[in-house]
């Protein structure tokens, strides 16, 4: 089993929110973080992501929100530019515990 597929979140949630992510090309890679990271998480528990990309705006940031938005999941989706993340706890913790969710030209490890 992978490893997101012990999140809490379903292969059409997960492919649905990948789908997003693959039409901008500027996303390197992205990482789910927190609770669905840890394994502690709860039903309704949010979906930390922080996304990968030296090129990536915060204008860009937003339009990723607003479509996310647009999938009308039951879970509200906490996004973030690594880049611009000041706290260092948060670093390390994504560090730590942070599961690939996202990376260009991959499956991601998820059954079809």
């Amino acid at each position: 089993m992978s490893e997101l597929q012990s999140t809490g979140l379903s292969v059409e949630t997960i492919k649905k929110i990948q789908q997003v992510f693959s039409g901008y090309p500027e996303i390197d890679q992205v990482f789910l973080y927190g609770s669905r990271a840890k394994g502690d998480y709860r039903n309704g528990s949010d979906i930390d992501l922080t996304i990968m990309g030296d090129l990536l705006s915060q204008s860009q940031l937003t339009r990723i929100e607003n479509d996310l938005d647009d999938l009308l999941l039951p879970y509200k989706i906490d996004l973030c530019l690594y880049l611009t993340i000041e706290n260092q706890d948060l670093v390390d913790h994504i560090q730590r515990v942070g599961i690939l969710f996202f990376k260009p030209g991959t499956d991601h490890g998820l059954l079809t």
